[in-house]
Parts: structure tokens; sequence; C-alpha cells
């Protein structure tokens, strides 16, 4: 962590220079010796040295945020060098943070240790936990990725021929990679940390969809549709066949993967779905709440919380209801809304261009709410056919901090009855502006701060801050169709449930079926939307937890703050400062604010 970053030097190698100088009798007179780094300076090194060494161990990562340099590596992130390897960074860097004054740093640098501080200290009790010996499943699947990102489409560019150079080098280590997943597979067989069976029923389908009969009709085959122009035969013929091969190699590797869990995995999977089934599992979802919510909240707390906000928000869509002049219960309005069609696309295209349009009504109405806007614009996709089935029904895409590739607002068109009229608004002010889009952007844009916090990610502050995004479209000027404030609270009550549901299902013993009949029991949620929740749940514990949970605290923060600041509270400026330091956990925002109405409050 000593390394040289920039032109800055480290505290040790600016004394041994000082010195070296010194004895030497090479100091000239009139020449002052290197300056003994300030604390700032010293964190700016030891974060900038931090976020380098992780890149290399993050190369996709690096891609994806626009620096190319490793674009030739795939990391082997479950092998046991790559996990030692990020243990050391994560020990040696709190290590050189505490040696760090605190006291004497400047209120960003304050921010800066808090956030790094916390980030390694969570990271480091990660590791007690073998979560390589799972890794893979039908929510989080490193193959279907890795084919997204070689398609053409993804962040992986292919515009020269060394482009497509790295990437055959990168399909060498995704190789191993999956080698690595089949060894810890069965490592985690003969330990006890095995998938639940219904996971692995899910997985299966997509691995198969990845083993196409002829190598030609891959995915990855994609970038060799459109090759460098300004290649002559010759260059294009040996690419092509090398290019090829690696491809043939890696689709060979994924059937390896779908046999063995097809023939093999299964038959050992677990009955039960509960986290806390797997050895040390009480600890280890303990865990995953305090890194997903990054809060102290126990599971007993979460549950309760959720039972209480699934019953507020019950009681919001009856008054829709009642306003509608609908006559039956809220169930009768639940499947009033999810069969009759006039709250649904027949067309893809319609659902496209109804979504584009309403990103050109509210892009006009931010400026009421917002003085911070993201310098890169985003646009509207449909999720691609080849993994349509097996996505979410809409996700968002960050830019690439160069500005070179625009932000994507991904809606899926597979199924157009899980796409409803009424959750449009809501969804788009989640997912797109002001949410992820405002979020994701103006983070990476903030170039002041170190690189580390540029791309820091908490789920507890993005999630909750998308689901805050929705909670104001009625203060915003949408929502004025009481369907569509339904719809805004159908996703609320989806991440409501979530709480009791996740706690219920890895902390209260409950079944998969007991989970999706709750869920069916307290929304207009199709069965199969119901069951692919509940699969996510089980295979991602406690990640679903983080959304409800940052967004009550981001509200909370702000209901603090007009209570204390009363005529002095702006709004556009309480944004701002969720806004523009980036992720940060629950606990630091909550201190930052209270700092800002502190010293709004002092202010003449």
């Amino acid at each position: 962590m000593n390394r040289k970053q920039g032109n800055h030097l480290s505290l040790r190698e600016r004394t041994a220079l000082g010195a070296t100088l010194l004895c030497a009798g090479l100091v000239p007179a009139g020449v002052a010796l290197p300056a003994t780094p300030t604390p700032d300076q010293q964190l700016h090194d030891l974060v900038e040295n931090y976020f380098e060494a992780g890149l290399l161990l993050d190369p996709v990562f690096a891609t994806q945020i626009g620096d190319n340099r490793y674009n030739d590596r795939y990391p082997n992130d479950i092998g046991p060098e790559w996990i030692a390897a990020a243990r050391d960074l994560e020990e040696s860097s709190l290590k050189s943070l505490d040696a760090i004054d605190a006291h004497a740093l400047s209120e960003s640098g304050r921010l800066t240790f808090e956030v790094f501080k916390y980030g390694r200290t969570q990271a480091l009790r990660g590791f007690r936990f073998p979560r390589e010996l799972l890794p893979i499943d039908q929510f989080s699947n490193p193959v279907g990725d890795f084919v997204v990102l070689g398609s053409g489409t993804g962040a992986q560019p292919f515009k020269t021929r060394k482009d497509y150079e790295d990437f055959i080098q990168r399909m060498a280590g995704f190789e191993v990679w999956v080698n690595q997943a089949i060894t810890n597979l069965r490592e985690g067989v003969r330990r006890g940390v095995v998938q639940p069976r219904p996971l692995m029923e899910q997985l299966l389908p997509q691995l198969t969809a990845l083993v196409p009969a002829r190598t030609e009709d891959s995915i990855l085959y994609g970038p060799l549709k459109s090759l460098p122009k300004d290649l002559d035969e010759g260059a294009r013929a040996q690419l092509r066949k090398d290019y090829s091969v690696a491809v043939a190699r890696c689709t060979e590797a994924i059937r390896r993967l779908a046999d063995y869990v097809q023939h093999d995995y299964l038959t050992k999977t677990r009955a039960s779905v509960a986290w806390i089934a797997l050895p040390d599992g009480d600890a280890w979802y303990a865990y995953r709440i305090a890194r997903f919510t990054t809060t102290q909240m126990r599971a007993a707390e979460i549950h309760d919380l959720g039972l209480k906000e699934v019953a507020r928000i019950e009681n919001e869509m009856n008054d829709v209801r009642r306003q509608v002049g609908f006559d039956g219960d809220l169930h009768a309005f639940f499947r009033y809304v999810q069969n009759d069609p006039r709250f649904y696309f027949t067309n893809p295209d319609d659902l496209l261009a109804g979504y584009r349009a309403l990103k050109l009504r509210i892009d006009a109405l931010l400026p009421k709410m917002f003085a911070d806007f993201p310098k890169a614009d985003y646009e509207i996709r449909a999720v691609e056919p080849f993994r349509a089935k097996s996505s979410a029904g809409a996700f968002y895409q960050r830019p690439s901090a160069d500005g070179s590739r625009p932000g994507i607002f991904y809606v899926n068109t597979f199924d157009l009855k899980a796409c409803p009229k009424f959750g449009m608004e809501t969804l788009s002010l989640h997912e797109a502006s002001p949410g992820h889009h405002f979020q994701l952007s103006i983070q990476q844009e903030l170039t002041d701060l170190p690189r580390f916090r540029r791309f820091e990610f908490y789920v507890a502050y993005a999630e909750g801050w998308a689901l805050y995004a929705e909670s104001i479209g009625k203060e915003l000027g949408l929502f004025t169709d009481p369907y569509q404030y339904y719809g805004r609270l159908n996703d609320e009550m989806l991440r409501a449930m979530r709480l009791v549901v996740d706690t219920g299902l890895h902390s209260r013993g409950w079944s998969r079926e007991q989970a999706i009949r709750y869920m069916l029991d307290h929304s207009s949620m199709a069965e199969s939307d119901a069951t692919a929740e509940v699969e996510r749940y089980i295979a991602y514990p406690a990640q679903a937890l983080g959304y409800k949970v940052g967004q009550l605290r981001i509200s909370a923060m702000r209901a603090r703050a007009e209570a204390a600041l009363g005529a002095k509270f702006d709004l556009k400026a309480f944004h701002s400062v969720i806004l523009r330091d980036g992720a940060l956990p629950m606990d630091v925002l909550d201190a930052k604010v209270d700092r800002w109405i502190e010293q709004t409050r002092s202010a003449q």
C-alpha cells in the first residue's frame, strides 16, 4: 500500500527521500526537503492506492467504469489465492488507516476516513464466512453476466483488434473461474454448505440456454459479426479463428458446469431454504443484515417494522380503492388491476414509447426540487431477448465514468403483464431520474472525491435513495392519476413485504410456500412474480432489506431537518446534502445531515 500513485509519495517514501538527500549532501541551498504530508495527504494516498489495488483484483469492474487497462483479465474471485490477496489488502489498508490522526483531518477527509474504515471493517468480517462455496445461483449468475459482458452490447469494448485480443484473454480467465466454481461446489457438498434445490433448478435452464449446438450461435459470437474495418483479410481470418476457439472453450466450460449441476449437485442440494440452516448460519445472516442495511438492526426488529409498514400501506391502498369507486374489497381490487386489459400494453414498442414520453415529462419537473443534475443522460432500452426471460422487470446500468456511454434504463418487455401501466411513473422515478440515474451518475462525476468514494456502493443508500425518489412523486407533480399512485403503493408494498418475508425465511423458519402466500395475500403481484421474488430472497439473503430500511432512514433525516430548521429548511439543499458526497453508510449519512442542520441553523 506504499506504492507511488501519480506524483504522490507515501509518508515512508518522502521521509526516506529526504534522509537520503540530506546524508548525501545533495540538497542545494534554499531548496526545501519534501514536506511531511498532512493527514489529509496521507489519507488520499492510502485510499487511492487501495482503489488501484482493487481494480487489479476486480478488472471487470474497471471495465465497467471505463478503465480499460485490464480488459484482458477475469478475476478468479472464488479461488484461494484471490481471497487471500483480498484479505491482505483489507487488513493492510485498515492498519495503515489506524496510523493516520483522524482528529487532524479536514471535514471532507473525516468523511473519507469514516467511510473507508467502515468499509474495510465490514469486508474483513465477511471473510469469516465461506461465500465462495456458493458461487452461483439463479439470481447471482456470473456466467450470465459474463456472456452479457462479451455480447457486444455490454461494457466490454470491441472497436479495435486489441479489444478483441483482450477479450480472448479474458475468456481464458473466465474458463478458470468456471472450473473453480465446480471445485467449490464440490467442496461445499463436503462441508455442508450447499444451495437450496429450487434455486439450482431455476439456474439450470439459464446455463443450458448459454450452450448452443453450434459455436457460432453463442451470444459470445456476436462481436465477430462486426470486426474492425481497418483489418486486412488475413488479420480478420486469424482473429476470427482465435476468437472462435476461445468461444468454443468457454461454451464447453459452461457445459461442464451445467452437467455437474444437473447430474451431481442437484441431488445434494438442501431441502431447507433458511440461511441459518447453514453452518454458522445465524451469525452469517446477522452479518448480511449489517452489510446490506449499514445499520445495527436485528432480524426481529426488521420483521416487526415490516409488519407495521405493510399495515400502513394496505390502509392507503384501501383509500385509493375507495377513491376510484371500486365496490369490492382490497383483494378483489388486486384481482381487478391484475386482470383488466386497460392496465397493460399489448405491444412492447408502445411500452417503451410510454417510458420515453414519461422521461421528458419528469425531466421538466425536476428543477423544482433539485439543484444538482448529472452531466450524463440516460436512454431507455428493452432488455435483450437472450436474457429477458430470467431478468428483472427493469433495472439501471450506470453510464461510463468518462461520459462515452450513457446510463441505460432497461425495461423488460418479455412479459407485458409484468409491466402494468399503473407502475410506470414510480418505476421511472426509481430506476432513472431522480433515482438511480441521479445518484449513481452524480456520484461518479464528483471528481474531487477519492475514486473509491466515487464508485462505492451501499444497498441501503443507493436503493434507499431510489425508493425515497418514488416517495416524493406527488410533491414533484406526478401521481395525479389515482391508479398511478396505487402503482407507487404497490411497489412500496413490495419493499415492505421484503422486510417481513426475508427475515421470515432466514430467521423464523418460513417455508418457500409460506413466503409466496404472504406476498400474494398483501399485493396484486402475479404468482410467478411472487415466486421469483421469494427465490431471490432465498438466494441473496438480506440484500432486499436495504431498500425500505434506507428509504425510511433518509425520510427520517428529512423530517428531522424540517423540524429543526423550520423556515430555513431548503429541500433542494437537503437533496444536495444527500447526493453530493456519494454513497455513505446510514450512520455516517445521519451524522453528516446532523452537522448540516447545525451549520444551517447557526448561519445568519
